[in-house]
């Protein structure tokens, strides 16, 4: 069948890579020094990979081909994991592949019991809408602040190696409160753990006892501005993510204070009521004090 699909051309090719990790469908391979179609099959056409080729050695053809298998395409992301996953199928709907896109849903909820994440999870992931939020310095185009959501899966315990080494518990990027979009997913209903910056690094058991389980936002009270822009996030974690508990984290520096007192006025200029759990912790990490105010 005749259908658009890459060419890529050897003269100009130089082998440098940048087009392999662009293409969702891994249709890419740096073979013997140049960029390789592997399959026909694999290739949906629509050319991710064309805007970061810098010699312009791939362009879109239509020719003969076989036709595109998008549930061969879904074996082959899910044995590459979640984030590979939710890129891919991301990437049909952002290019109105809506029918490919329902054949690789379907194949998830096909195959649920035996993947190593949930389906609602990559669901939640592949249609999050970031929006805009006033006072973000690079807006949704700036690595910082774009969306990630780590497979909560794999968020485990690592067995402990020569070194004790433990997995990290963080469920998302970014976690800068400047940064993170509050109507993000992964905060919906989300325990919602807010930080001031110092604590992580003063808590050997940060990870495990205090962030595990939790969505996660950090700031200084002291050094950053814009602090009204704080406010208005947390009054939209509560009223439209609809969070369900907040711990506040906090060093014993007077200071720090200021963390507690942001929240505390959000939840009370907030249309919805939410628990919140105040943590006092001291220079050498150990907990202070801790109470639901």
């Amino acid at each position: 069948m005749k259908r658009d699909i890459i060419h890529i051309d050897d003269e100009k090719c130089t082998g440098c890579g940048l087009c392999v990790p662009n293409c969702h469908e891994g249709a890419l391979q740096i073979i013997d020094g140049k960029a390789v179609l592997i399959s026909d099959l694999m290739c949906d056409g629509l050319g991710a990979c064309i805007g970061h080729c810098p010699e312009g050695a791939i362009t879109i053809e239509n020719r003969e081909a076989e036709p595109y298998d998008e549930v061969k395409v879904m074996e082959i992301m899910v044995s590459k994991g979640f984030n590979t996953v939710v890129a891919h199928l991301k990437h049909l709907r952002e290019h109105n592949e809506t029918g490919f896109l329902k054949q690789g849903m379907g194949y998830l909820v096909e195959n649920a019991k035996t993947l190593p994440f949930s389906v609602q999870s990559v669901k939640d992931a592949v249609h999050a809408e970031p929006k805009p939020v006033n006072g973000s310095s690079c807006g949704g185009g700036c690595p910082s602040s774009q969306t990630v959501v780590f497979n909560p899966e794999e968020l485990k315990l690592m067995p402990k190696g020569e070194n004790g080494s433990l997995a990290s518990q963080l469920r998302q990027w970014p976690v800068q409160m400047h940064l993170i979009n509050p109507v993000a997913p992964y905060f919906r209903g989300a325990d919602l753990l807010v930080a001031a910056d110092c604590t992580a690094f003063t808590m050997g058991d940060f990870h495990q006892n205090y962030l595990k389980d939790k969505s996660l936002v950090i700031a200084c009270p002291k050094l950053d501005s814009g602090k009204e822009i704080y406010l208005e996030k947390l009054i939209t974690l509560i009223n439209e993510a609809k969070v369900n508990t907040i711990t506040v984290l906090m060093m014993e520096v007077p200071c720090c204070g200021g963390l507690q007192q942001l929240v505390q006025m959000a939840t009370q200029r907030a249309s919805r009521k939410v628990p919140v759990k105040a943590i006092t912790v001291s220079i050498r990490g150990e907990v202070l004090e801790e109470e639901w105010v």
